[in-house]
């Protein structure tokens, strides 16, 4: 069977891009790797009537509200292969087989590159994190380490002052790549840059109280972040041939429609803010805007009858 859609990715917007597709009554598949960028997090903070959310039990919650929706299913499978199929469809192949669709949603978000620092995924989402607009409330009145040695650790530091009581960048042996000016424009605001590697986060998980370094010395903290590197997961785009910005990221319209007809991108690995909350409200432009294009499109078959079972039925076509 083509599916009229298929969605790469199930995090928070694909799963939104799916429930609206799915209210449209669309046949729509869902291929969930598992590999959430926020899987290691205790919370998930701002997000409208869900302010702290486990963003495990969010998923659940969004998965089971989807499964109301006869025409949509959920598999747990990774997508290893784009491609055009058919009169103006694709085919997604996975680790275990292949499906057809009319249409395709990429929600596939971004990868952080992690500090190797001893102790890091013990305390990564507890007292450990990436963003601060996320998680930087939590550290209002706390000393806080930045980790990270790029030039953009200087906003990223100064944007924490806005509640720490003291932010202190370590860059784990490497040289601070910024300016003078960068230099100076910490010191002003009391930031301290030490060059030194970073050898142990101190402390257990919920509960952390200092970073070791290399000489010996320890930095109090009680909330760390981190800022070395984030990678959009655009391979599947970039299979399709779709087009990236200067940062990587797949280039989309208001409807979430990338530069390739038929395919349509939410979430983080589009531009824009990195939220969860963001990240859903795309992933119901696409949806929807995917979902209408569909009803445009004279090769497309309608949707049931109301009166008719409209249960999927997915199975693949083989490896």
């Amino acid at each position: 069977m083509t599916l009229d859609a298929i969605v790469i990715g199930g995090g928070p917007a694909g799963l939104s891009a799916a429930t609206w597709l799915a209210r449209y009554r669309r046949r729509v598949l869902v291929l969930d790797s598992g590999e959430y960028r926020n899987r290691w997090a205790d919370a998930s903070h701002g997000y409208f009537s869900r302010d702290p959310a486990n963003p495990a039990e969010l998923l659940a919650r969004a998965r089971a509200d989807l499964d109301a929706y006869p025409t949509a299913d959920v598999r747990h499978a990774r997508a290893v292969k784009a491609a055009p199929h058919g009169d103006g469809g694709f085919q997604v192949v996975t680790e275990t087989g292949r499906f057809a669709a009319r249409r395709l949603v990429v929600a596939t978000g971004v990868r952080d590159q992690f500090p190797d620092v001893e102790g890091f995924l013990e305390h990564y989402g507890a007292s450990v994190f990436h963003c601060p607009s996320c998680d930087g409330y939590e550290a209002k009145g706390r000393p806080v380490v930045a980790i990270g040695w790029s030039e953009q650790v200087v906003g990223f530091a100064l944007e924490l002052l806005g509640w720490a009581s003291q932010v202190t960048v370590v860059t784990d042996g490497r040289r601070f790549e910024g300016d003078a000016e960068h230099r100076r424009m910490l010191e002003r605001h009391g930031v301290a840059v030490r060059e030194e590697t970073a050898l142990e986060l101190i402390g257990t998980r919920g509960d952390l109280r200092a970073i070791r370094l290399a000489g010996g010395e320890t930095v109090e903290c009680q909330l760390g972040f981190f800022s070395i590197a984030h990678h959009p997961l655009t391979g599947l785009g970039e299979q399709l041939g779709c087009q990236r910005d200067a940062q990587g990221y797949l280039v989309v319209d208001a409807n979430g429609a990338t530069t390739v007809p038929g395919v349509y991108a939410a979430g983080d690995v589009t531009p824009g803010l990195q939220l969860i909350q963001v990240a859903a409200g795309s992933g119901a432009s696409a949806g929807v805007g995917c979902a209408l294009s569909l009803e445009n499109d004279p090769r497309t078959p309608p949707p049931l009858p109301p009166d008719v079972d409209d249960r999927i039925q997915v199975t693949s076509t083989g490896r």
